[in-house]
């Protein structure tokens, strides 16, 4: 349920960062911008009925897979694991830029008059972030039963509201809480829950048959940490961590790390070219 709870607080926070600026922006802007809220809460409706209907979506496409739901719900795990890294990728780009970014934007659209623009910027960013998180979740949600289910939607909802929490405290000016700190500590834990993503799909692979297992296990730290106990099972849902690693999974998850950090480095290069 941690990944459930950490996903859905981060995501919530991007958003509500988003919605933030613009509103920020509007509220500035008297009755040029009291026409224009009109339309940035129509934004957010349609942004989450969009992250609804690809979570319909999902599901739908899977029962079409029928025998192959085992193999597509994987695919959605590595999917996730790649719009984690994505979304870390994209806010390091544009994380400094995204306030007058948003701000320009709804500035274009304000003087054309053009509130459907207004709509649809933040339709796009809720459904960027809402989107991102239907994904996140539907590996986790197929398959599961009531009780599973019930967990998943109470640790959601918790999420969300130390989502609230989180954004009234980076409200204050960074005396509790900064943006900058938040944006790097959850930047390194999103890394280390994509790494447990693909850890989790390679691992439905070995089981498939897809990839062999080299050595199972490698070996046994279960006397240091458990991953089948309490405090073990969260340290493995959000890191990746095994007690009992085969080594395709280990080279796995090396492969990530080294895949992550060529690509950072590749990324940081980009300007100076």
């Amino acid at each position: 349920m941690g990944q459930v709870l950490f996903i859905v607080w981060r995501e919530s926070v991007e958003a509500m960062l988003v919605i933030g600026i613009l509103y920020a922006w509007l509220n500035n802007h008297g009755e040029v911008g009291a026409r224009g809220k009109r339309y940035l809460w129509g934004g957010v409706l349609v942004g989450f009925l969009c992250a609804i209907v690809l979570a319909l979506g999902l599901f739908g496409a899977a029962e079409l897979f029928g025998g192959g739901q085992d193999l597509f719900q994987t695919v959605m795990v590595f999917s996730a694991a790649a719009l984690i890294v994505h979304m870390v990728l994209w806010m390091r780009e544009h994380g400094r830029t995204l306030k007058k970014e948003l701000e320009s934007g709804l500035a274009d659209n304000a003087a054309r008059n053009n509130w459907w623009g207004v709509l649809t910027l933040t339709a796009i960013a809720v459904a960027r972030e809402g989107s991102e998180t239907v994904v996140f979740l539907y590996g986790m949600l197929a398959g599961a039963d009531g009780s599973t289910l019930l967990s998943m939607g109470g640790a959601a909802l918790l999420g969300f509201l130390l989502a609230l929490l989180t954004f009234f405290l980076l409200q204050l000016g960074g005396r509790f809480l900064s943006w900058k700190l938040f944006f790097r500590v959850t930047e390194v834990m999103l890394l280390l829950l994509a790494a447990a993503l693909f850890m989790n799909g390679i691992e439905h692979l070995i089981s498939m048959g897809y990839l062999p297992a080299l050595v199972d296990p490698l070996w046994d730290s279960s006397m240091l940490l458990d991953d089948m106990s309490p405090a073990g099972g969260v340290v493995a849902a959000l890191t990746g961590y095994r007690a009992h690693p085969a080594l395709m999974s280990l080279l796995a998850y090396g492969l990530f790390w080294l895949l992550i950090t060529g690509l950072m480095r590749w990324r940081q290069q980009q300007p100076a070219a």
